[in-house]
């Protein structure tokens, strides 16, 4: 059985999570949150008191992390760090810049890629990300480039957290999202950028409602063709 696979990319905060799982409870596909698993990697690390910037020693602890995915009763995509449900942990803002960190290392792209394929393979999907439509689902039927004004996406960002009980300021998470962005831009591997056949979204001006239906008219006339 042939499955479809809708490919969405952004830079951090451009709404890609929220909007995804919209789109997947309306045509009815398994989201998938890659950057949940990227932040897992990162959240790993950190506990074990891993330099995230060295390559090497973040590669010798892969093994010893059990990453899982799962989906609970609400329907939403739960992250596992060897058992335990980190879901909430790896929203908090530091780890925003974990995940940017360790998804610049091969090794860990190499590690988790055969994981985000399989699920392709295996279901119709939504994935989002940074590089789902150039290098995990470079053949998915439909790929969106999902951005927003870096001051749009850290207001967002700002409720977003303020929502989960964390305290910041609208300058921190602006500064953060800004570092993060130039972070993705410029690594050796798998940089974001936007694939030469995604549509481009860009939802500065939009609201919720209105960045929804721009992406369900954008991805059904794309599996349509």
């Amino acid at each position: 059985m042939n499955h479809k696979s809708i490919a969405i990319d952004g830079p951090s905060g451009a709404g890609k999570s929220t909007l995804a799982k919209l789109l997947a409870r309306e045509l009815g596909f398994l989201y998938v949150d890659t950057g949940a698993i990227y932040r897992t990697v990162g959240l790993g690390a950190s506990r074990m008191n891993v330099c995230l910037e060295d390559a090497r020693a973040v590669e010798s602890i892969l093994p010893q992390m059990k990453i899982e995915m799962g989906y609970g009763e609400d329907g939403l995509q739960h992250m596992y760090l060897n058992g335990e449900d980190v879901t909430e942990a790896i929203r908090r803002n530091e780890i925003s810049r974990y995940a940017s960190l360790v998804s610049a290392i091969p090794a860990v792209r190499d590690y988790l890629l055969d994981m985000q394929r399989r699920l392709a393979r295996e279901n119709d999907v939504i994935m989002d990300g940074r590089d789902i439509g150039t290098v995990v689902l470079p053949h998915a039927g439909a790929k969106v480039f999902l951005t927003a004004a870096p001051e749009a996406r850290a207001r967002r960002r700002l409720l977003e957290l303020k929502q989960r009980g964390q305290e910041t300021e609208l300058e921190t998470v602006l500064r953060d999202i800004v570092q993060r962005d130039e972070q993705d831009r410029n690594r050796a591997v798998a940089p974001l950028r936007q694939a030469e056949d995604a549509v481009l979204l860009d939802t500065t001006e939009l609201g919720l409602e209105e960045s929804l239906k721009a992406l369900i008219s954008l991805v059904k006339g794309r599996l349509a063709q």
